[in-house]
């Protein structure tokens, strides 16, 4: 039995250094895109951007999330050889869209992988649906974990939506913008983020931290419907009616009482929490949480008429936005749980690093929105810094991506 449960924990470091391998290479494609604006290169710019969001969201986000997930509530025997079964075929989905879309854009492969893509999503949820214990499924974490991937399976009718819209009113209508917006805030506001607090309700519960049923049923309703009403920030794009600016400020709204609900009710366990992580794995959480809280204001303020116009009219806030989101929020979670569990080596040292990477990247990203924004003068050879600090925060992905090959299992922090 110990064999059997080394092999499958192996298994799983094995797959963890597959997400962090799509992570370094989503990286330096994220520096490939950047320097388009320094020297003419021989490459569809369009077409690169599909291939680096799509590994983005779908090699490093999902592949670490599902193995989290299989980790927490699926490592059985029975299920190894349909999850490795199923793992293999997902990359070579995801694999077939990192070569597919740098070459030909949305065409008959790329779409074909997508397609595959989201049947194998499908089918990992269906693997948690069913084989989870009767236990599990009367915990928090398992309730945030269910209603995560069925965020994960409703964001997928924005893509199915796709193909009908092209063929009906084209890929320049509202229509087309407005179903690629629908499966990003699913995904990063629902799938994601649930899947990562049902992660770490899953530890707390394992250290006998259990939020009252009460307490727990109020902030997870209320997080959930501000899920389903922020979609209508990504709406106002198209300057609806002021009706909708209301409902996606009462979602704005509802995220930040259910984040209020939650923080209120833990920082009576603070102690407890604490010990559960090493000091810097702790400090990390804790940059998650002000980054989690920046975030719920700056969704607030994009329901705002005014600010609203001013983003969606800004590509380099919506940018940051998303990095902010996505390499912030929740990369720092995935790479801090991770570790928790021992499925990646990762150094202090490495973490700070990929902070401050990240930071200066934020920083010289929603510089350009403010300067056009405000109007202002761009500095001389800004595109040569966002470059270089680009280049910087994928020297910190590359160096956490060197420890996965390290003999030792873990490098404790």
């Amino acid at each position: 039995m110990k064999t059997s449960l080394n092999t499958s924990f192996n298994l799983l470091q094995k797959h963890s250094k597959i997400a962090i391998g799509y992570f370094i290479l989503i990286a330096f494609l994220g520096v490939l895109l950047r320097v388009f604006a320094v020297i003419d290169l021989p490459i569809n710019y369009r077409f690169m951007v599909h291939a680096h969001s799509h590994v983005a969201l779908l090699g490093w986000v999902y592949t670490a999330l599902t193995t989290l997930i299989f980790k927490l509530y699926l490592d059985k025997k029975t299920l190894h050889t349909r999850y490795k079964q199923l793992f293999w075929a997902t990359q070579i989905t995801i694999i077939g869209m990192l070569i597919s879309f740098p070459f030909a854009g949305y065409a008959f492969f790329s779409i074909v992988f997508s397609t595959l893509f989201l049947i194998a999503s499908y089918f990992f949820g269906y693997l948690f649906f069913k084989h989870s214990s009767t236990i599990q499924k009367q915990t928090n974490s398992y309730k945030c974990i269910r209603i995560a991937l069925w965020f994960m399976i409703i964001s997928s009718l924005g893509p199915w939506a796709l193909g009908i819209i092209i063929k009906t009113v084209g890929s320049g209508s509202s229509l087309y913008r407005n179903a690629i917006y629908f499966y990003l805030h699913f995904q990063y506001n629902g799938w994601f983020i649930l899947a990562l607090f049902g992660v770490f309700f899953y530890i707390l519960e394992k250290h006998k931290i259990t939020l009252p049923k009460k307490i727990f049923n109020r902030f997870f309703w209320t997080l959930n419907i501000g899920v389903v009403l922020t979609f209508g920030i990504s709406l106002l794009w198209n300057k609806p009616s002021f009706i909708l600016y209301l409902i996606a400020s009462f979602g704005a709204l509802l995220q930040g009482i259910a984040f209020y609900i939650l923080s209120k009710h833990l920082l009576a366990d603070y102690q407890k929490i604490k010990n559960i992580f090493s000091p810097v794995l702790f400090k990390g959480l804790k940059v998650v949480v002000l980054l989690f809280m920046m975030k719920l204001i700056f969704q607030f303020t994009g329901t705002l008429p005014y600010f609203s116009a001013v983003i969606f009219s800004n590509i380099d806030f919506i940018i940051g936005y998303l990095h902010f989101n996505f390499l912030g929020i929740v990369s720092i979670s995935l790479l801090v749980f991770l570790q928790q569990f021992q499925l990646i080596q990762l150094s202090k040292k490495s973490l700070l690093f990929y902070i401050v990477g990240f930071l200066l990247t934020e920083i010289v990203i929603f510089y350009k929105g403010i300067v056009v924004w405000l109007n202002l003068n761009l500095i001389n050879y800004y595109p040569e810094y966002l470059v270089a600090v680009s280049l910087l925060f994928s020297l910190a992905i590359a160096l956490i991506f060197s420890q996965q090959f390290k003999k030792k299992q873990a490098v404790k922090i």
